[in-house]
Protein backbone atom coordinates (compact mmCIF):
# COMPACT_ATOMS: atom_id res chain seq x y z
CA UNK A 1 0.00 0.00 0.00
CA UNK A 2 2.78 2.45 0.29
CA UNK A 3 2.45 4.00 3.19
CA UNK A 4 5.65 4.20 4.46
CA UNK A 5 5.62 7.48 6.29
CA UNK A 6 2.61 6.23 8.38
CA UNK A 7 4.97 3.00 9.46
CA UNK A 8 8.14 5.09 10.29
CA UNK A 9 5.69 7.15 12.54
CA UNK A 10 4.40 4.03 13.65
CA UNK A 11 7.70 2.87 14.53
CA UNK A 12 8.46 6.18 16.25
CA UNK A 13 5.42 6.08 18.27
CA UNK A 14 6.31 2.67 19.95
CA UNK A 15 10.17 3.97 20.35
CA UNK A 16 9.37 6.96 22.41
CA UNK A 17 7.50 7.09 25.70
CA UNK A 18 6.31 10.92 24.84
CA UNK A 19 3.33 9.28 23.29
CA UNK A 20 1.94 6.52 26.11
CA UNK A 21 0.26 9.57 27.06
CA UNK A 22 -2.01 10.46 23.91
CA UNK A 23 -5.33 8.60 22.78
CA UNK A 24 -5.56 5.36 20.12
CA UNK A 25 -7.47 8.32 18.32
CA UNK A 26 -5.02 10.98 18.82
CA UNK A 27 -1.78 8.53 17.72
CA UNK A 28 -3.62 7.52 14.65
CA UNK A 29 -4.21 11.39 13.63
CA UNK A 30 -0.69 11.62 13.98
CA UNK A 31 0.33 8.86 11.97
CA UNK A 32 -1.78 9.76 9.15
CA UNK A 33 -0.64 13.14 9.09
CA UNK A 34 3.13 12.18 8.53
CA UNK A 35 1.95 10.18 5.76
CA UNK A 36 0.08 12.90 4.16
CA UNK A 37 2.64 15.44 5.16
CA UNK A 38 5.23 13.17 3.49
CA UNK A 39 2.87 12.51 0.40
CA UNK A 40 2.35 16.32 -0.55
CA UNK A 41 6.44 17.09 0.50
CA UNK A 42 6.95 14.39 -2.21
CA UNK A 43 4.42 15.86 -4.54
CA UNK A 44 6.17 19.53 -4.33
CA UNK A 45 9.12 18.36 -4.84
CA UNK A 46 8.62 16.16 -7.89
CA UNK A 47 7.14 19.15 -9.42
CA UNK A 48 9.76 21.74 -8.36
CA UNK A 49 12.20 19.08 -10.70
CA UNK A 50 9.69 18.61 -13.08
CA UNK A 51 9.37 22.51 -13.50
CA UNK A 52 13.33 22.75 -14.53
CA UNK A 53 13.61 25.89 -12.68
CA UNK A 54 17.09 27.57 -12.56
CA UNK A 55 16.93 28.06 -9.17
CA UNK A 56 15.27 25.32 -7.77
CA UNK A 57 16.13 26.10 -4.46
CA UNK A 58 15.06 29.57 -4.04
CA UNK A 59 13.65 31.44 -1.09
CA UNK A 60 12.09 34.54 -0.44
CA UNK A 61 14.36 34.60 2.70
CA UNK A 62 17.18 34.70 0.90
CA UNK A 63 16.26 37.47 -1.26
CA UNK A 64 18.88 40.43 -0.93
CA UNK A 65 17.59 44.18 -0.41
CA UNK A 66 20.37 46.44 -1.59
CA UNK A 67 19.92 50.29 -2.03
CA UNK A 68 20.28 50.07 -5.49
CA UNK A 69 17.38 47.21 -6.10
CA UNK A 70 15.14 49.29 -4.77
CA UNK A 71 13.48 46.65 -3.13
CA UNK A 72 10.91 46.61 -0.34
CA UNK A 73 11.18 44.45 2.19
CA UNK A 74 8.38 44.35 3.51
CA UNK A 75 6.34 44.50 0.22
CA UNK A 76 8.46 41.36 -0.99
CA UNK A 77 6.85 39.28 2.51
CA UNK A 78 3.73 40.56 1.89
CA UNK A 79 3.29 39.62 -1.47
CA UNK A 80 5.17 36.17 -0.45
CA UNK A 81 1.99 35.54 1.57
CA UNK A 82 -0.52 35.12 -1.35
CA UNK A 83 -2.50 37.03 0.03
CA UNK A 84 -2.75 38.80 -2.94
CA UNK A 85 -4.33 36.51 -4.72
CA UNK A 86 -7.07 35.69 -2.52
CA UNK A 87 -7.88 39.54 -2.50
CA UNK A 88 -7.61 39.12 -6.26
CA UNK A 89 -5.07 42.24 -6.70
CA UNK A 90 -2.85 42.81 -9.59
CA UNK A 91 0.94 42.71 -9.44
CA UNK A 92 3.13 44.27 -12.55
CA UNK A 93 6.71 43.68 -12.77
CA UNK A 94 8.43 45.99 -14.73
CA UNK A 95 12.07 45.96 -15.82
CA UNK A 96 14.33 44.81 -18.81
CA UNK A 97 15.41 41.15 -18.60
CA UNK A 98 18.31 40.97 -15.82
CA UNK A 99 18.08 43.99 -15.02
CA UNK A 100 16.31 43.39 -11.60
CA UNK A 101 12.70 43.94 -11.11
CA UNK A 102 10.45 46.67 -9.57
CA UNK A 103 6.87 45.93 -7.77
CA UNK A 104 4.18 47.98 -8.23
CA UNK A 105 0.29 47.73 -7.23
Amino acid sequence: MRLSAMADSLREQLQSPAYTNLSFEERVGLVVDAEWTRRKSNQLSRLIKKATLRYPNACVEDIEYHADRRLEQSLILRLATGKYIHEKLNVILMGASGAGTEIFK
